[in-house]
């Protein structure tokens, strides 16, 4: 990890730089919360960078959303301060068109996380595909709920095993730290779930209780998806994080065990 940017001083070269771009193993987050290091889960994370730029082939700057979507599969995942220096280095070079800058951001972030990655592009006068939506489902940030805490507060959730249900419920105090600076990353994270019940005051307390917790985003939904899965028993359950922008790069991981492709919805605070 002596290679990682994030939390040190670093230049900010605006010339194309690939060798800024750093990953993570996501094995390493994984053996420390994944039971018998079996994968019960598939999913995506979506990256919306919205203050991409570079300059087309008159030199007239560009700018808009790039969105990038990795597998959950991957073998790395991309450190987040790496991906700001190296998208920052697109801003000063020419090219011919989006097809050329997309394809080569594909090719880098496919070497770097050994799996292939979808890239798209949206122009910030394209307002239609930038339009803040409303959350799905039922927020649960009004429940009773236990907020003390110290730790991840597992034994917080439960069910009522009397009532079959099929619901999509959400939170927006979600907050998280990252596990180098420990700034905190904050967003909504999206429950939805069929089977018994789960107590919603409950998933609210241990929904709390990540508010000391240290990791990357990728590695907090993958735990919460796990923790429910085992303590609640859902029959078909999704987590889908939409955590908020930091450094202009909002980070959305999804993971199930019933769906295949989440919304890229923007969120009013997003």
């Amino acid at each position: 990890m002596n290679d990682n940017p994030l939390g040190k001083n670093t230049s900010y070269p605006d010339i194309y730089s690939p060798d800024l771009l750093f990953g993570i193993d996501r094995k390493d987050s994984r053996d420390q919360y994944m039971e018998n290091k079996t994968i019960v889960f598939h999913g995506k994370d979506i990256w919306n960078a919205w203050e991409f730029s570079w300059l087309d082939d008159l030199g007239r700057p560009l700018i808009g959303k790039l969105s990038l979507t990795f597998s959950s599969a991957s073998e790395k995942i991309v450190e987040s301060k790496s991906l700001k220096l190296y998208l920052n280095s697109f801003s000063n070079n020419q090219y011919q068109s989006i097809s050329e800058v997309i394809n080569i951001i594909k090719r880098d972030l496919s070497q770097l996380t050994k799996n292939d990655i979808t890239a798209t592009f949206t122009a910030n006068d394209d307002e239609g595909k930038n339009q803040i939506t409303s959350e799905e489902g039922h927020s649960i940030d009004q429940e009773d709920a236990d907020f003390s805490h110290s730790k991840i507060r597992t034994d917080a959730l439960s069910v009522d095993n009397n009532i079959e249900t099929k619901e999509v419920l959400y939170s927006e105090i979600l907050r998280t730290n990252c596990p180098v600076t420990n700034q905190p990353d904050t967003g909504t994270i999206i429950v939805k779930y069929n089977g018994k019940k789960i107590h919603r005051g409950g998933l609210l307390s241990y929904i709390c209780s990540y508010r000391g917790h240290n990791d990357f985003h990728e590695a907090c939904v993958e735990k919460i998806f796990l923790d429910i899965k085992k303590l609640c028993q859902p029959d078909q359950l999704t987590v889908y994080a939409r955590y908020n922008r930091r450094g202009g790069i909002d980070i959305n991981p999804f993971r199930s065990d019933f769906e295949n492709n989440p919304k890229n919805n923007r969120l009013w605070r997003q």
